[in-house]
């Protein structure tokens, strides 16, 4: 692998994240190789006593990532449901794959903790069946993650809610920030194949109603699926008055290239969607959703490419 000046895409916020970890880059993780990514990697290079180029190639890459793990999912052979796990939970995290399945809050909500792609967490009950299926499935990846501690987070999920969110609340600062090791650990967790492919698992049902309402609205692409996908972990679903107002101006769309039919459609349920939302929301619900229809754009400073990105195409989903 070869990662560059001018190169994007998660291998990018890995890089990113890292040197945040190390110290040495103050900026955004937006999955993009600029200057200030370069600067960071030059003096990483230095102080290992690499080839000062700027390119992260093998020997960088090794050196950075040293005693990691980094073994997330690949998007771009994943299933469907998880290339749209991963681009929504980068809305909802603000944070690229790999990382945005190891995205980590405190109580800062008074959910305790919330974890991963679609931050499920403790308080709503929503976190604790991904933890449970982790321990069912694969404890020796788990056991080698929090070692001595495991005992402690297997008899915390034993627990009432109440208590498990005050045990949640011991192991963080006034400022909701995990400590270590609970900190570090997780996130360890976030970037195993095993629970990146349990988060997976656990939108299954997320994903069958997308497909259901790609149907519904005569749409056929992947990157329908992953509008309805965001629509139904955002927004719940769409209205009957909201539903009445896409297919008025479905009547509009002119016949033509099915590919640009398709275009038009996700452009009208976005926008008709965007509409339906509290007021103060409405264009930052819209942007979200334009970006998907469009398959690319800019959502809280981060910029997507659907395709490159994440695999998302307008091509028929499987």
């Amino acid at each position: 692998m070869i990662v560059q000046p001018g190169s994007t895409g998660a291998a990018v916020s890995q890089i990113e994240q890292r040197l945040i970890e190390l110290g040495l880059y103050t900026g955004s993780v937006d999955g993009v190789y600029g200057g200030g990514v370069r600067s960071a990697v030059l003096s990483f290079q230095r102080s290992n006593g690499l080839s000062a180029d700027g390119i992260v190639g093998p020997a960088t890459w090794d050196a950075l990532f040293a005693n990691q793990s980094q073994s997330p999912i690949s998007l771009l052979s994943a299933p469907l449901a998880g290339r749209c796990l991963a681009l929504t939970g980068t809305f909802e995290t603000s944070t690229p794959p790999p990382l945005c399945f190891s995205a980590l809050a405190g109580d800062f909500d008074r959910m305790g903790i919330s974890f991963g792609a679609l931050q499920w967490n403790l308080g709503q009950g929503s976190l604790q069946p991904l933890l449970e299926d982790m321990l069912a499935l694969h404890p020796s990846v788990i056991g080698s993650i929090f070692q001595d501690d495991l005992p402690t987070l297997t008899n915390t999920l034993a627990l009432a809610i109440p208590d498990q969110l005050a045990w949640a609340r011991s192991i963080q600062s006034e400022s909701f920030h995990l400590n270590e090791p609970w900190n570090g650990m997780f996130r360890a967790l976030g970037r195993t194949p095993e629970f990146q492919a349990i988060e997976t698992a656990h939108v299954a049902k997320t994903s069958a109603v997308a497909g259901e309402l790609c149907a519904r609205y005569q749409l056929t692409t992947e990157r329908a699926h992953a509008l309805m996908f965001d629509i139904v972990t955002q927004n719940g679903s769409i209205p009957d008055a909201v539903e009445a107002q896409i297919l008025s101006d479905y009547a509009a769309i002119p016949d033509g290239d099915p590919a640009a039919v398709e275009v038009a459609r996700l452009r009208v349920i976005a926008n008709r969607r965007a509409e339906a939302a509290r007021p103060q929301y409405v264009e930052e619900v819209r942007t979200r959703k334009l970006c998907i229809a469009n398959g690319g754009g800019t959502v809280h400073g981060l910029h997507y490419q659907l395709e490159e990105q994440f695999g998302i195409g307008l091509i028929p989903a499987a």
